[in-house]
């Protein structure tokens, strides 16, 4: 799981980002869950890279509601 720029954000459509934090969501959802049922996580840094990813893509959109 790679981190998305902020730079990269910003080079995104609405259409695009709301996509992409979509699609990240999802895959927080999933990390979060196999972690629930007891399973040890392939990568433990996923989860923080994913949430990480997820408040870039909100605070880029925030400051352009702005």
């Amino acid at each position: 799981m790679a981190s998305i720029n902020t730079s990269e954000i910003r080079k995104m459509n609405v259409d695009e980002r709301a996509g992409k934090l979509r699609e990240l969501q999802d895959e927080l959802m999933h990390e979060k869950g196999a972690a629930a049922m007891g399973g040890a996580p392939n990568n433990p840094g996923k989860i923080r890279a994913l949430r990480t990813n997820i408040a870039r893509i909100l605070t880029v959109q925030k400051e352009e509601e702005k």
